[in-house]
Order: structure tokens, then sequence, then C-alpha cells
């Protein structure tokens, strides 16, 4: 009976405390609210692990960096001479085409300069005229002696034959030994002139040579101002400073009258269809990245656009190792600092993205380094394999 009046007792706090509730049961003991929780355990579940699955087979192959910037080789127009600038034919922020026009540097000084070197041309041209000339008159002389050597050894001949014919007769006392003398010195004088003749003739043909020489010594003198003249028009053509390929005039800073020395900057010509981004990957980010690699890049300046491209290639050392100051860590304390080295992407947008491109923009670089899955194990092998012979 005891048991019983416990058991009524119960049941009617039991019975009192559900009225007082509002007949209400806990929100967890709830049938739908405990299939909704299960519900969604179960599909966080199955979300974290396809995106463990991605990771592993895709994700952890996407490398990206918000350190990167679009750039392109600008090309800084100087004027290769001095002189006062006679015109300048474009404006800020035109676009150019390869060899056009883009200052005109004041000539006349040049131009001057070409017309001397073409007066000492035909300066040369003449003296060499003259020469030749001389040369004629030279050829004609040297026939005169060639005809005067022969005319006296003749006469050498003849007086040589008296005086042997004489030199018996002399000896017989036939004729006189005075006149026999007189034959003899007259041979002897025969010989002389034709000695004298033979050297006039030797003379007229080495004035010939020395002529010669100065005929090559005024040629040479005509190729000197040949040369000079070609620099010269060289330098004319240089007073117009022409584009060396298409772009986008920047940084334009030469005005018409200024005075300008050659290499001095007049301005930059940045060649817009050629940009490309350099992206800073970490150094433990290049592992698997090789040229040719599909990128994908964010453009801030386009509100988070997507671009496409490609790595092109890969720096041959870290950022801080062409630095002008490249650090020294073999002294003092140290510590370790991940580096980045420059990676070079190549732009394949399109021509309406392109229009707003331009260099030192920001952006987002994301590099699919999947295509070289593995290649970091077989490295591994690699280099295993020669320690393993090493030993």
């Amino acid at each position: 009976m005891a048991t019983e009046s416990s058991e009524s007792q119960e049941r009617s706090v039991s019975d009192q405390s559900t009225s007082n509730d509002g007949g209400r049961t806990p929100a967890l003991k709830r049938p739908a609210v405990r299939r909704v929780l299960v519900i969604g355990v179960i599909v966080a579940l199955v979300l974290g692990a396809v995106w463990l699955f991605d990771y592993q087979t895709r994700g952890k192959y996407m490398q990206d960096t918000n350190d990167a910037y679009i750039q392109a080789d600008a090309v800084t127009i100087a004027p290769k001479v001095s002189g006062y600038v006679q015109a300048v034919l474009v404006s800020d922020n035109q676009d150019v085409k390869a060899g056009q026009p883009l200052v005109r540097i004041d000539p006349r000084d040049y131009t001057a300069q070409a017309q001397q070197y073409r007066a000492q041309i035909d300066v040369a041209k003449a003296n060499a005229d003259n020469v030749r000339a001389t040369i004629g008159e030279q050829e004609a002389a040297i026939s005169q002696a060639r005809a005067q050597l022969k005319s006296a050894e003749a006469d050498a001949r003849f007086a040589e034959q008296e005086a042997n014919r004489y030199a018996p007769l002399a000896a017989t006392g036939a004729e006189t030994r005075e006149r026999f003398a007189t034959l003899r010195n007259d041979a002897i004088k025969a010989r002389a002139a034709v000695a004298a003749q033979r050297a006039a003739l030797l003379a007229a043909e080495r004035r010939v040579n020395g002529l010669d020489a100065q005929i090559r010594q005024a040629a040479a003198q005509g190729e000197a101002a040949q040369a000079q003249l070609d620099a010269a028009h060289v330098n004319v053509g240089a007073t117009v400073i022409k584009a060396s390929e298409p772009g986008r005039v920047g940084d334009r800073s030469v005005r018409v009258g200024q005075f300008v020395q050659a290499g001095t900057r007049l301005m930059t010509v940045v060649p817009l269809s050629k940009l490309y981004v350099t992206a800073n990957f970490k150094e433990t980010q290049i592992g698997l990245m090789r040229p040719g690699q599909r990128a994908t890049i964010k453009v801030d300046a386009l509100d988070g656009t997507e671009v496409s491209g490609h790595v092109e290639s890969i720096s041959p050392g870290t950022g801080a190792q062409f630095s002008l100051l490249p650090p020294e860590n073999a002294t003092g304390n140290f510590t370790k600092i991940v580096q980045r080295v420059p990676v070079r992407i190549a732009l394949d947008a399109g021509p309406d993205a392109r229009r707003v491109l331009v260099p030192g923009l920001s952006v987002t670089v994301t590099v699919d380094t999947l295509p070289a899955k593995g290649t970091q194990r077989q490295i591994a092998d690699q280099e295993k394999a020669r320690l393993d012979a090493s030993k």
C-alpha cells in the first residue's frame, strides 16, 4: 500500500510538472529536430569529404599569390645626337605605330657637316684626276727618255767603233795619236751619255710609281671623306626620332625649343600589346611550377574579372639576389625568411581587356601546377638513387 501511494505521488508530481511546462518536450528530444540535425551533420560530412577530395586531387596544386603586377618592357626614347628640339610630333598618352616620328631635332648643323664632307670627296676626286693627267705627261716623258737613250746608245756604238778602227792605224803611224785620243775620248763621253739617259729613263719610270701612290692617297682621302659623309647622313637621319615598336606614349618631358644632349630621356613608349605579369611566389610554391602551365589572373581594375594566361618563364634567382644590396646571411644573427621567386606570366587576354590593362596594376595570379604532379617524387627518387650509388 505504501509503494502504490509513493508511485501515485510521483505521477501526480510528474503530471504537475508537465502541466507547469505547458505540455512541451525538449527540442533535442523532438524527432523532427533530431532528423534535421542528423541531415545537417551528414551534409557537412559529405561537403567536407568533397572538399578534402577536391583539395587532395586538385586544390593543393593551385598555387596563388597577390604579390603580382602587370608590367611591360617599356622603351625609353632618347636622341642619338644633340641639338635643339624643332618639333614634338606626339602628345601625352598617344598611341603610336612602329616607325612613327616622335621628335624632330634641328638638322641644319648636321646637314652642313654632310655638305662639308661631300666637298672633301670632290677635292679628293679632283686631286686624283690631276695626278692622272700628270701621269699622262710623265708617260710621254718616259717615251722621250727611251728615244734619247736609244740615240745615245747608237752614238756610243759608233764612237766605240771609230776608236777601235783608228787604234791599229795609230799604232802603225798611219794616223796620228792625237786623232786616236780624240776618238777614244768621244767613245768614253758616248758611254757616259748612255748611262745618263738610262738614269733619266729610270727616274721618269719611278716618277710614275710616285704618281700612282698619290692617286691611291687621293682615293683613300676620298674614302675617308665618304665614310664621314655616311656618318653625317646617319646623324641627319637621327634628328628625326622614331618609335621602334608600337605602343603608347608616357612620361613625355620634351618640349619645343629645348636643347637636348645625346642620351637624354625624352619620353617612354609602352608596348601595350606585349604586357605580362610578374608574380612573386613563395619558394614553397614553385616546386611544381613549370613553363607553359595555365594561369588565371584576377585583375583588380576589372572588379576581379579573371583573364587567362600561362607561365612563360621562372627567374633564375630570388628577388633578393637581384637587389642593389643582396643580403649577406653569413654575418650576424640569422633569421630564416621565406623568399619569393619572380615568375613571368604571359597574358592571353582579349582586345577589350587589353584596353584597360596597363603596367603597374595589381593582380592576383593562380597557377595550375597539376600537370607536374609526381615530379617531386621523381626528383626525390632520382636523388636518393644517386646518393645510394655514391655510398
